[in-house]
């Protein structure tokens, strides 16, 4: 998988670790090796401009996804076909804010945002109830897994 990660920002992140753990959360979604996704860090003020211009709601939001072949998860014997699974887009300061609320750190925040937005890209959504309690179980699992693995 490759997995492009790019920093906007004057918060110090570790793209290592962000590309760390989508190889982890694709290669768990059964995702194929030859799948593309990019992970983009920018400022509230880009993220604002986003949320409006996509999403038509104010100020800048946490993570955003943009999806583009539209891929699926696959299963053990059958992964997804190769293509450019999409772009997610995160902002670390409001990541930041949230993680203060919940008492973890800004990055485990940035990282749990990671596996949400991938989750959106292979089609997961938690508009309704069942969705939600579906999608945020893997993502707890995911990055549990992913966490326990590197030993944080």
């Amino acid at each position: 998988m490759t997995t492009e990660v790019s920093n906007e920002t004057s918060v110090p992140i570790d793209g290592a670790e962000f590309a760390a753990l989508a190889d982890h959360v694709l290669q768990a979604m059964h995702v194929s090796p030859a799948a593309e996704l990019a992970i983009l860090f920018v400022d509230p003020e880009p993220m604002a401009e986003l949320h409006e211009r996509w999403l038509d709601l104010p100020g800048p939001t946490d993570v955003m996804s943009f999806p583009m072949d539209e891929l699926r998860p696959g299963t053990a014997g059958t992964p997804t076909p190769p293509g450019t699974l999409g772009d997610i887009v995160l902002c670390p300061q409001v990541a930041a804010e949230q993680a203060l609320e919940a008492g973890h750190s800004a990055v485990e925040e940035m990282l749990l945002l990671t596996t949400h937005g991938i989750l959106h890209l292979l089609g997961y959504d938690h508009a309704e109830p069942h969705e939600r309690k579906e999608m945020f179980a893997l993502q707890r699992r995911l990055l549990l897994t992913f966490l326990a693995e590197r030993g944080a």
